[in-house]
């Protein structure tokens, strides 16, 4: 019997269908614009979330989010900013939008995120070496893990750099009990269609004060002037979310703690029925102070487990993109690149997607991507270690329990 395909995590509206109401509510209204009462009710929304007295501005993407704080942090062409490596390109490719140059920092082994040690090495060394200090630090939640956000800030504030917090896949998650994206002075969100509430796509950014908010929100509306006319004074952008989706993403908010809960339930899920499978590892909080929202479950096998089919690994080129945007690649003229997973994690991969399960390799560290191959960077190894036996597992709404139970028994019938 053929069953459905089990998502990394689908976007999941509603039981009572509000995203629809809110929608209805902007058609009726004519405000089909990039402004309007659900923009504004969405920025409330998560302005309660996310709490600290913060404001939040709601945006196109989470790109368009780490752009405009790079840029109101001072970031210019020359410049330098320190981002970690083991991250989506969403992360570093702004950056180079504004001309400047990405210094790559690699993992610690605990959370996977951004080393703070490595980090100031890292900052130390470019003072060194271009008589300036970098112009901002990114972190990045990965996976929603929580990063070392103490450490990194009272490393920031000792050189004087601002942080931007890149919390895309942590919304929710929290450090010491604070939600992520509010230590720094400015806080990323995402809201596409997998993330853990959707506006279909869309992001904020979270900022301290009224004072950096309004700035903001002028770079982000082309910053027009207060004339009856179109006046600029500088470069802005087009990036504010459209009313429609400010819709959706305000009957999120109705869901979006049970979306953590239920992320939270299916990486419990996973520990209980993986403890006891030699040769995997499921990566959980490392102590009481991380809190992930658990945005996707990952975990690592051992280089030496055996998978069926592993002698097949990359025996043939990949000619439809695998997860995120359909078909949307270049034809490779190569199975194999010089950083990729493990045959055996390859392996599974194919044998979980022909049982009709998503699962994908965890993000290739920007340090090893052909398009940053120039750009300094600062590595331990774990990121790339990590990369070779890691995967990631559906957590999505979506995902239920037989669900997970049908998951780990299909990885337990996977080894050799």
């Amino acid at each position: 019997m053929s069953r459905s395909r089990i998502y990394l995590c689908l976007a999941h509206m509603s039981d009572e269908g509000l995203e629809q109401k809110y929608i209805k509510e902007a058609f009726d209204t004519n405000w089909v614009v990039p402004l309007g009462p659900n923009v504004n009710g969405f920025e409330k929304d998560l302005e309660a979330f996310v709490g600290e007295n913060k404001r939040v501005v709601a945006l196109s993407a989470g790109t368009a989010a780490v752009h405009l704080a790079l840029l109101n942090c001072g970031v210019k062409p020359g410049d330098e900013v320190i981002v970690q490596s083991f991250t989506f390109c969403a992360s570093s490719h702004p950056i180079t939008y504004l001309g400047a140059t990405p210094v790559f920092v690699d993992s610690e082994k605990d959370s996977w995120n951004m080393d703070p040690e490595l980090m100031e090495e890292a900052i130390k060394d470019r003072i060194a070496k271009t008589g300036k200090k970098p112009a901002a630090i990114v972190p990045v939640a990965l996976y929603g893990m929580p990063y070392q956000i103490d450490r990194i800030m009272e490393i920031a504030n000792k050189y004087g750099i601002p942080v931007v917090e890149d919390a895309a896949e942590g919304f929710g998650s929290r450090w010491n009990g604070q939600v992520l994206g509010t230590f720094g002075k400015y806080g990323v969100l995402s809201f596409n269609g997998n993330k853990m509430i959707t506006t279909s796509g869309g992001g904020a950014l979270i900022t301290a004060n009224e004072d950096e908010w309004r700035e903001i929100m002028m770079y982000a509306t082309q910053y027009r002037e207060s004339y009856p006319y179109y006046q600029h004074e500088k470069i802005g952008y087009n990036y504010r979310m459209s009313n429609i989706c400010a819709g959706i993403g305000r009957g999120q908010m109705t869901v979006v703690n049970d979306h953590i809960a239920h992320h939270k339930h299916v990486q419990a899920l996973y520990e209980e029925l993986l403890k006891d499978v030699k040769g995997i590892k499921v990566h959980g909080n490392p102590d009481s102070r991380y809190d992930s929202n658990f945005w996707l479950c990952t975990i690592t096998l051992d280089e030496n487990l055996k998978i069926k089919g592993q002698e097949n690994a990359y025996k043939t080129i990949v000619t439809g993109a695998v997860g995120g945007a359909a078909g949307v690649i270049h034809a490779a003229t190569s199975a194999h690149t010089d950083c990729e997973p493990n045959a055996n994690v390859e392996a599974l991969r194919v044998l979980m997607d022909q049982a009709q399960i998503e699962a994908r390799p965890l993000w290739k560290p920007m340090h090893k991507q052909p398009v940053y191959k120039n750009a300094p960077a600062y590595v331990n190894g774990v990121s790339e270690a990590l990369f070779k036996v890691g995967m990631c597992l559906p957590a999505g709404p979506y995902v239920s329990d037989e669900d997970v139970k049908y998951i780990v028994e299909t990885i337990k019938s996977a080894i050799c």
